[in-house]
């Protein structure tokens, strides 16, 4: 194996670590961020939890973020919810941050 090979394998196993820690922190982030609307929506206990999942699922549907928005966004107008488009997107960035935090760290 030439090093050229060695570094391109070398780059390839960061490029797949990078991009599973990016997964976890954020299924991670959904979570908390279906906790979050779950307690907009006025769910506690199991309820919550299970709207958290399908948060979770939500960004399953397509890449990036706009699945998750219009789920919350849907069941916020659903419910009359006084949430703004700013808060919901403001609230994406900021678990995102926390979450990749708590991936990193081991937490």
């Amino acid at each position: 194996m030439t090093t050229f090979d060695k570094r391109e394998e070398g780059f390839e196993k960061a490029f797949a670590l990078d991009e599973e820690t990016r997964f976890r922190a954020l299924a991670r982030r959904n979570k908390k961020l279906g906790l979050w609307a779950a307690e907009k929506l006025g769910l506690t206990g199991e309820a919550a939890q299970e709207y958290a999942k399908e948060v979770v699922v939500a960004d399953l549907q397509e890449a990036g973020d706009e699945d998750v928005f219009r789920k919350l966004r849907a069941d916020f107008d659903a419910r009359n919810v006084d949430v703004s488009d700013h808060q919901i997107r403001r609230n994406m960035d900021e678990l995102l941050a926390v979450a990749a935090a708590e991936v990193k760290s081991g937490t």
